[in-house]
């Protein structure tokens, strides 16, 4: 008699087993908030659309190195940042800028007085300038903890440092971009 000994492939063990597939879970769960995250970053659809389909190609393909020293999501969004620092070191040109002037705004607010509108968009445009003049480092994590509403503890996985850093670091950028708002006229009383 022969005995034949069939092995599974890792890939259709998923298929074969009732329990939802981790990777396609959190493709679901985090595709719209990964690929705005990059938009917000890259400033263009196309390429937010091709950096968010990378990043969840290199989540899949490394999903068994995944340690679980944070959640899945924040090293998914750590694998997106890393290829949107990629992106956009071989574009020396390409700064953050907000994906449009009306970005931070609030469309009711807007249509309802057309010199409320013009004084917002003003002053997105100096808010926007003040980003992009700021270190890298801080106007990074300001984008972080502020736009992208990620919390002290998360913002520090993805940026590998300790939190304590991060709340100081994040202190700093806020001053900054308050002090340039202020030298601009363009800051809201407290």
């Amino acid at each position: 008699m022969y005995s034949c000994t069939v092995t599974m492939h890792p890939a259709l063990r998923y298929a074969a087993s009732p329990q939802p597939d981790p990777v396609s879970q959190l493709v679901r769960e985090e595709s719209e908030r990964l690929r705005r995250f990059v938009l917000r970053h890259v400033g263009n659809g196309s390429d937010a659309d091709d950096i968010t389909q990378q990043a969840f190609v290199e989540m899949s393909c490394c999903y068994d190195q995944f340690r679980g020293e944070s959640k899945p999501s924040t090293w998914l969004f750590g694998i997106a940042r890393n290829l949107i620092r990629n992106h956009l070191s071989r574009s020396p040109e390409r700064r953050f800028t907000f994906v449009s002037d009306t970005a931070l705004t609030d469309e009711a607010d807007l249509q309802s007085d057309p010199a409320s509108r013009v004084e917002l968009l003003q002053l997105i445009r100096i808010l926007d300038r003040s980003l992009a003049a700021m270190p890298s480092d801080l106007g990074e994590l300001l984008v972080l903890i502020c736009v992208d509403e990620l919390s002290y503890e998360e913002a520090a996985i993805q940026l590998g440092l300790p939190v304590g850093t991060v709340r100081s670091r994040l202190s700093r950028a806020r001053a900054l971009i308050r002090s340039r708002m202020r030298a601009q006229d363009a800051w809201l009383d407290d």
